[in-house]
């Protein structure tokens, strides 16, 4: 059993990718070929918004982001230190300071009513993330945001293809940044990421930024970085686009499935009101974890834990002065939870063999 079965997506798929990647072979523009531009304006369209901007990783787009607003040394962005690094990675790069906020144990995103306190006169920033696959209240953050003169970059590496209230994960605040990463709820071949906003001040110095700081040849107004995204990768994705909203959709299914299953044993994801879930990781609370994932590796069952560590307790952010306690929902959730086998391919059989290994004593 495959924890995220990307050779099966592939055997499906097979036909539409290579053809894809052999056009790319034939006409040869590796970098910033037409792929990648056609890719741009698919996915604008698909989140509602004027600009879709391609870069080279999730990671890159962070940082992207954060420059193009001109945040760096001496300012300081709000985030959470229940995610993986490259969120708070990304501010530190370009030299400001993440300020941690608690999660809500509910959908283990960002917990709304501990934001304001956080906030300084040295906060240019709340960078919140989409966890596991569906978003915070942006409406209550963007609210707060406003208020306080703030910019607001959804960190949607894990929630691409998610809706909330009718609008797409990516599109709902100034900036909205993904991974494209092969395990994403829509990857590439390899790293990749995109970035997307409707300010056309901000797309053009985005894509500066990714382009060594210039958009024309031999001139260049800003300080850039290597942070283009191969045509291969967009050529890869342009297969798979079509075949998404049906994966999508197989994702809910598979994930209430589990969840009407499982909810007598354990905490399961609860998809909160006006969202709908992608289900990037599946992932329930379990007091007794060890114990499950013993069980699970015992019966050949893969699974993975997203995260076993906060990021305040990670050497490189020692820095910052946290100690244990300081942020005490996301250590418990650290302890507690647990990612099970999730994709669109996987069978009924194959979820009914791990529900009934967490299930049976």
């Amino acid at each position: 059993m495959e924890f995220i079965d990307l050779k099966e997506q592939y055997r499906r798929y097979n036909t539409e990718i290579n053809d894809r990647i052999q056009q790319v072979l034939n006409h040869g523009q590796y970098v910033m070929g037409p792929e990648v531009s056609e890719l741009e304006y698919a996915l604008a369209n698909y989140i509602g918004v004027k600009h879709c901007i391609s870069v080279a990783s999730g990671t890159d787009s962070l940082e992207i982001a954060l420059r193009a607003l001109d945040i760096g040394i001496g300012d300081e962005v709000i985030t959470v230190p229940f995610t993986w690094i490259s969120t708070a990675e990304a501010i530190a790069l370009v030299g400001a300071k993440p300020v941690f906020v608690d999660i809500e144990p509910i959908a283990f995103n960002i917990n709304i009513d501990q934001i304001e306190a956080a906030i300084t006169p040295k906060t240019k920033a709340i960078m919140p993330v989409s966890l596991f696959g569906q978003m915070p209240d942006y409406e209550r953050i963007n609210t707060i945001a406003e208020r306080h003169g703030l910019f607001v970059i959804e960190d949607a590496a894990q929630s691409f293809g998610a809706t909330q209230n009718g609008h797409r994960s990516c599109g709902i605040t100034h900036i909205g940044s993904t991974s494209f990463f092969p395990a994403k709820p829509f990857g590439c071949y390899g790293d990749g990421g995109a970035l997307f906003t409707d300010d056309d001040k901000l797309a053009d110095t985005m894509r500066a930024i990714r382009n060594h700081g210039g958009l024309e040849r031999h001139h260049h107004p800003l300080i850039g970085m290597n942070g283009r995204f191969d045509t291969i990768q967009a050529a890869v994705m342009l297969a798979k686009l079509p075949h998404f909203a049906w994966e999508v959709a197989e994702r809910e299914r598979i994930g209430a499935r589990y969840s009407a299953a499982l909810k007598d044993y354990c905490t399961v994801p609860e998809v909160i009101a006006g969202n709908s879930h992608v289900y990037a990781q599946y992932t329930l609370r379990i007091n007794d974890r060890d114990h499950v994932a013993a069980k699970l590796k015992a019966a050949g069952i893969p699974s993975a834990i997203y995260y076993p560590k906060c990021l305040h307790e990670q050497p490189v952010f020692a820095g910052l002065g946290h100690k244990l306690g300081d942020f005490p929902v996301s250590e418990q959730a650290a302890n507690e939870v647990i990612s099970l086998p999730m994709h669109p391919f996987l069978s009924e059989a194959d979820q009914d063999r791990v529900i009934a290994t967490i299930v049976v004593e």
